[in-house]
């Protein structure tokens, strides 16, 4: 992983289901900008269809984003940055789903309440990552042990 001046950088990238459970867990170079990073994260989905709708934050906002991911089926809906020099994209029909971005935010607030996960401890990037996914997969199997 990337090195910044804090240390290792390293970030998570997850794509959940509307009730929050991981479809897809990785993670990648704090270095590289979080829109390069959603086909990759695409690409480690657990199940077969892909989801028809991604909800991201301002980050997101990327025209050739939108046009990768369309030829995929898949509509990105993330808000417009406030300093977008090009045609809006999306209505406020489509961005009333960015509401339900909580459910994003709760998955990564349950998968850091291991403290593994919280503070990178391994120095070996796979070692790290064996432990987020561990982590996803604790949450998919929770239900099945109440």
């Amino acid at each position: 992983m990337g090195l910044t001046k804090a240390g290792k950088g390293v970030k998570i990238m997850a794509i959940v289901d509307r009730c929050g459970l991981p479809l897809s867990v990785g993670t990648h170079s704090a270095q590289r900008h979080e829109a390069r990073l959603v086909q990759l994260s695409l690409d480690l989905v657990f199940v077969d269809d892909l989801p028809e709708n991604l909800v991201g934050d301002k980050a997101y906002d990327s025209d050739p984003l939108d046009a990768d991911l369309r030829k995929q089926g898949v509509e990105m809906i993330a808000p417009h940055r406030k300093n977008r020099t090009r045609a809006k994209t999306q209505d406020g029909r489509r961005l009333r789903r960015y509401k339900r971005r909580w459910i994003v935010e709760r998955f990564f607030a349950w998968i850091q309440w291991n403290r593994r996960v919280l503070i990178r401890w391994e120095y070996h990037a796979e070692n790290f990552l064996g432990f987020v996914q561990l982590a996803a997969l604790c949450l998919l199997l929770k239900p099945l042990y109440y």
